[in-house]
């Protein structure tokens, strides 16, 4: 799958350079995107004796047109609905007047249980609510357990943001052209796709060049040229190392599941930094995992100053009772550079002041990564949280570039963004990670890449990834403490993927 997103402006932008520069015209592209969606409904329900394709006045509709003619041809009993005729001139009136069908209204379509409905109504393109007619059609679609294939994207998704504005159709398969959109995996618009297949239409790669996305696709191709393998001349430092800082001894599994996530990520030495109150407890369960006396942020000063790790971790299990913006201040003061992953109740002590947190990370040598969930990011950004006019693609990059760190905003739909605009979403997101400690795991993952030196974006992206990956790998019955331990598999998959290991 290509790793480009492009908005429904972008993509706009997209089909008028391929246009211009040829060899294709508008209808052209109409008629390879219209065959594109035919294919599909014949390879899947090439038996089925009655298909409804419902046609919008636009362009959208006009690819509903194509389907329509290209389905009739192949034998299929079809029926086309339109919700008004397209305007005359356009691409969309070309293949309405190329169509054999004649158009009902949509207002006399009632869909029959379990029926083959194509959505070719507006796509991606809508960024209003969808008119009456149709917002009740897509409502009856769904009470009737209709069999819906969108063309492009459900409509009443907005292409931009994933949103349902009102009511909005609910697809078993949606196909798009040359490249998703952001809502494509944005909730509640990946939820809505169903299965989504990305058709090449005849556009040429070439037009991103003047495009230039900085929207990505959370894949390996992303982050695959960086991805830190080692080497024979290695040692446990050089390959990295991280330190967790633990909480007190009734909350000490957090920070663990942190430590053993950064080893199994591949850091060559991992250290818990942890209190003297908490050291029994700690020791009882480490090995391999180094373990400290760390008691204050003076003990921290104190701690770099003999060895400063290449990535921290704070926050897991830490624990609000003690001064955590103190240490968290303390690290970025102090350590001569590397990476902070700042979780949990690291990120909740700056929720009276966030702008301490921003400050300090924007003037030390550290990169700082915040990995908030939905609810620590409304306290450390209530304004970007509360503003509804805003996508979550749209928070996150407005988080980083306030912030000047990188930005894991999680979620079914995680999105990573980096303080110089570049954003990606995640594509892998599973329920099964909706567990307690899943999260302490990914921060240690983050700081364990980070660590051997893969750029903080790129690592952001490479744990999140990863970390789906094995949990999608193990299924039902999946709890935190399994998740460091299926990381070799993942890894070892990784690394294979380069042809030249």
């Amino acid at each position: 799958m290509p790793i480009e997103l492009l908005s429904p402006a972008e993509m706009g932008e997209a089909d008028r350079i391929a246009i211009s520069h040829g060899p294709f015209d508008g209808y052209a592209l109409m008629r390879n995107a219209g065959a594109a969606v035919a294919a599909e409904v014949l390879r899947r329900f090439s038996g089925e004796k009655h298909i409804n394709v419902l046609c919008g006045p636009g362009n959208n509709g006009g690819d509903g047109y194509v389907v329509a003619r290209l389905l009739r041809e192949a034998g299929c009993a079809v029926r086309v609905i339109a919700e008004g005729p397209p305007r005359e001139g356009t691409d969309a009136a070309l293949a309405a007047r190329d169509c054999p069908l004649e158009a009902g209204p949509l207002s006399a379509f009632e869909p029959d249980a379990g029926s083959l409905v194509i959505d070719a109504l507006y796509g991606a393109g809508l960024t209003r609510p969808l008119d009456r007619e149709a917002a009740r059609v897509a409502a009856a679609c769904r009470n009737a357990c209709a069999r819906v294939v969108a063309v492009d994207l459900p409509s009443g998704i907005s292409g931009d943001s994933g949103r349902a504005v009102g009511e909005a159709f609910e697809a078993m398969l949606t196909v798009t052209f040359f490249r998703l959109k952001p809502g494509h995996l944005l909730e509640p618009g990946r939820a809505s796709c169903g299965e989504i297949v990305v058709a090449d239409i005849g556009l040429p790669e070439t037009v991103l060049e003047q495009i230039a996305p900085r929207t990505l696709v959370n894949l390996p191709a992303l982050w695959l040229a960086t991805y830190p393998r080692p080497t024979r001349q290695q040692y446990k430092y050089s390959r990295g190392h991280v330190a967790v800082f633990s909480g007190g001894p009734g909350s000490t599994g957090a920070a663990r599941l942190s430590a053993l996530a950064a080893a199994r990520s591949g850091a060559g030495a991992v250290t818990v930094y942890s209190p003297g109150n908490a050291l029994a407890v700690n020791a009882a369960h480490l090995t391999s995992i180094m373990l400290r006396r760390v008691d204050d942020p003076d003990a921290v000063r104190d701690a770099l100053a003999v060895r400063s790790p290449d990535a921290f971790v704070l926050g897991p299990g830490f624990g609000l009772d003690r001064p955590v913006r103190e240490w968290a201040l303390a690290v970025l003061k102090a350590s001569a550079g590397g990476v902070v992953v700042l979780d949990a109740d690291g990120i909740t002590s700056f929720r009276d002041r966030p702008e301490a947190l921003f400050e300090a990370a924007k003037s030390s040598p550290l990169d700082l990564i915040l990995t908030p969930h939905e609810g620590e990011f409304a306290r450390l950004f209530p304004d970007l949280a509360a503003d509804d006019g805003l996508s979550k693609l749209e928070k996150a990059r407005g988080a980083a570039a306030r912030s000047g760190a990188v930005v894991i905003f999680k979620g079914p739909d995680t999105v990573i963004a980096s303080a110089d605009g570049r954003a990606a979403i995640n594509f892998n997101g599973t329920p099964w990670l909706a567990t307690a400690g899943s999260g302490d795991v990914l921060a240690g993952i983050v700081a364990g890449l980070a660590a051997q030196k893969m750029p903080p974006f790129d690592a952001a992206c490479a744990a999140v990834w990863m970390h789906a990956e094995a949990a999608r790998r193990f299924g039902p019955g999946l709890i935190a403490e399994d998740l460091p331990g299926l990381m070799p598999q993942v890894l070892r998959e990784i690394l294979a993927i380069d042809p030249a290991l």
